[in-house]
């Protein structure tokens, strides 16, 4: 039997009309995930990346419905949040090298500690391992005149230094980031000038 071109085609776009068919897709999450970037210069490669989930408020409180004070949060929805460092960084007295990190919570009404483990591309915070954990910090909840129904998490370098402000509600917590290559070059610059009094000192020595 001679097939002929047009019996192949028509073939194969039966086959392929039928995988298009039958192919579905997920509607939009309800807590959709976002990127949030740090730049020490526009236009210039990322230091830091922190990809999260949004959930919304919805009428529910923090600390009572939804992100319960004194639990683990994995700090955002669906997947923990993770965060990338593109250099070494300083949080807090601890070194933090380059690399990808889950960024875990745990809040409260006066302030919220702010966790960094190596575990990574997990749910939520059911797996969470204590002996991963690479740094720890407690920083301060403050409260602001602006309520955010969506999680939202960016950076800030107005201060002369790195700040990661997480908003929701009214609460807004800031974890001050220090870039260590720029840490390095302060504490140079500081030995390389030093103060009227150190100066004085070693003229008298």
């Amino acid at each position: 039997m001679k097939i002929t071109p047009i019996i192949v085609t028509l073939l194969v776009f039966i086959t392929f009309s039928s995988n298009v068919q039958a192919q579905k897709f997920s509607g939009l999450d309800k807590s959709p995930h976002d990127i949030s970037y740090y730049r020490q210069e526009n236009n210039a490669s990322p230091v830091i990346k922190i990809l999260y989930g949004r959930p919304q408020l919805r009428g529910r409180g923090i600390g009572k419905e939804i992100a319960p004070y004194g639990k683990l949060w994995r700090t955002g929805a669906n997947e923990a949040t993770e965060i990338q460092f593109y250099k070494d960084v300083m949080i807090g007295d601890s070194l933090i090298t380059s690399g990808t990190y889950s960024l875990f919570t745990i809040p409260d009404k006066k302030e919220w500690t702010v966790i960094l483990n190596n575990d990574i591309d997990v749910w939520g915070a059911y797996t969470y391992d204590p002996n991963q954990d690479v740094v720890r910090l407690k920083v301060p909840a403050e409260t602001d005149k602006e309520s955010l129904d969506a999680l939202s998490i960016v950076f800030d370098d107005e201060k002369g230094h790195v700040e990661m402000a997480i908003g929701w509600g009214k609460t807004r917590v800031f974890v001050p980031i220090t870039v260590a290559e720029k840490h390095a070059e302060t504490e140079e610059t500081e030995i390389e000038n030093p103060s009227e009094n150190e100066s004085e000192e070693l003229q008298q020595d």
